[in-house]
């Protein structure tokens, strides 16, 4: 298909403003602030369908329009803080697609009627947040962002932000704390970022996927977008496959068009796993989602399937793990992970975090019981609902997961202790 949204591989030079122009690029702005009210972008987008590709799957026009009548000035957020392992989709779109990432920023600012939008971006991405910045300024000469854009009464600044390496910081309101420059932690919700966000006024929070959807739907119409993807997952979708495959990198396909085993194996995807090996697990949205295995693989790419499947699409952030992976090491090395990222406010993820890696680190030294296989799951049901953001609930899920389809595994560690 063609490219909607990584057009830089089928468009060579689209980061430059007047290749992008000559490709349609800003023809979705002109449109919007000539023949649309900002009502009316908003209602094309809730009527696209499309759902956020940060990882919750929320629909993205509904979460516009939720925002309180009347109380101004609003922000938008824009979520470029990609920190989940295995996902590296943003930073390609901000570095090879970026006009259109920023045309869909000013047009869902100017839906939401706001006057200053901030692009929260990962620290690590120094090479991107340049581009950024770059970008802006020459739509800003263009007459794209600025006072009076385009001779309307629309006015925007875009401000992009720079994070500091903490993956807390893609939870929402961890991320609005850090923009006020306050330490990264979730805020108690309610209220939520669209009645009570950033500066404590109404807030929409978007990842970038997202908001580069939005040029083309408002550009071509819902029913066009629509007539991509499912009827419950519509439009395209990026995937990003690293792990034990032969072609890692990032992929656009149409939901629910492709099956795992399609974005694996097939020939203009990731071409098979290394060594001609089979597949053991798969880690469809990075570390946070409960790992299936080999015998998911024919499940179909949406969110929909995958959550049939017992697992998340999230940001689809597809890790695939071969044959010869030791599965209890390689959750033990999520756990870490999770340990390590938690911001400590919550009671239950401090503590339970450290408790699922020591138990981990235990099993794997072959110093475990089986009464520590029962402890993972004891402690992983005492994090579940207990937090104020998801990150408690993710760190539960590599050890849960593997725990359904690998506990043998886990049982085979205990053969090397003398004293189970």
């Amino acid at each position: 298909m063609e490219k909607i949204i990584l057009r830089n591989q089928d468009i060579p030079d689209i980061a430059d403003l007047d290749v992008y122009e000559r490709h349609g690029g800003y023809n979705a702005l002109k449109k919007a602030l000539k023949e649309m009210t900002p009502a009316q972008v908003t209602d094309a987008v809730k009527a696209s369908g499309l759902k956020g590709r940060g990882g919750a799957g929320f629909p993205t026009g509904l979460k516009w329009s939720f925002l309180p009548k009347d109380i101004f000035p609003r922000y938008l957020a824009v979520n470029a803080d990609e920190s989940e392992p295995g996902t590296f989709k943003d930073r390609e779109i901000m570095e090879k697609n970026p006009q259109q990432f920023i045309e869909g920023v000013i047009l869902s600012s100017y839906a939401i009627q706001c006057n200053h939008a901030f692009i929260y971006i990962r620290g690590e991405y120094p090479g991107a947040a340049k581009i950024l910045e770059q970008t802006i300024a020459a739509a800003k000469q263009r007459g794209y962002v600025g006072e009076k854009i385009l001779g309307s009464d629309y006015n925007l600044e875009i401000t992009v932000h720079r994070g500091a390496g903490a993956y807390i910081c893609g939870e929402e309101t961890a991320m609005l704390e850090s923009l006020e420059g306050k330490l990264g932690m979730p805020r108690v919700k309610p209220p939520f970022p669209a009645v009570v966000g950033l500066y404590g006024k109404p807030t929409v929070i978007n990842n970038v996927e997202t908001l580069t959807n939005v040029p083309p739907i408002v550009d071509k119409g819902a029913d066009w977008y629509k007539t991509i993807g499912t009827e419950k997952s519509p439009g395209p979708k990026v995937f990003c496959v690293s792990g034990h495959v032969n072609r890692p990198g990032n992929y656009e396909a149409p939901l629910g068009s492709i099956t795992l085993r399609d974005l694996i194996f097939g020939a203009e995807f990731a071409q098979g796993v290394r060594g001609g090996k089979r597949v053991k697990g798969i880690l469809t949205a990075g570390a946070s989602a409960p790992m299936l295995a080999e015998q998911h693989l024919d499940t179909k790419l949406d969110y929909e399937s995958v959550a049939a499947a017992g697992s998340i699409l999230g940001s689809a952030s597809v890790i695939v793990l071969d044959e010869d992976t030791d599965i209890p090491w390689a959750t033990q090395k999520m756990a870490q992970f999770f340990m390590h990222e938690s911001c400590g406010k919550c009671t239950p993820c401090r503590e339970g975090t450290y408790w699922l890696y020591i138990l981990m680190e235990r099993l794997n030294a072959g110093k475990g019981s089986a009464r520590d296989i029962e402890m993972l799951a004891t402690v992983s049901n005492q994090i579940l609902g207990r937090t104020l953001c998801p990150l408690g609930e993710f760190a539960t899920s590599p050890i849960l997961g593997t725990l359904k389809w690998f506990k043998p595994e886990f049982e085979a560690k205990l053969a090397r202790n003398e004293n189970p």
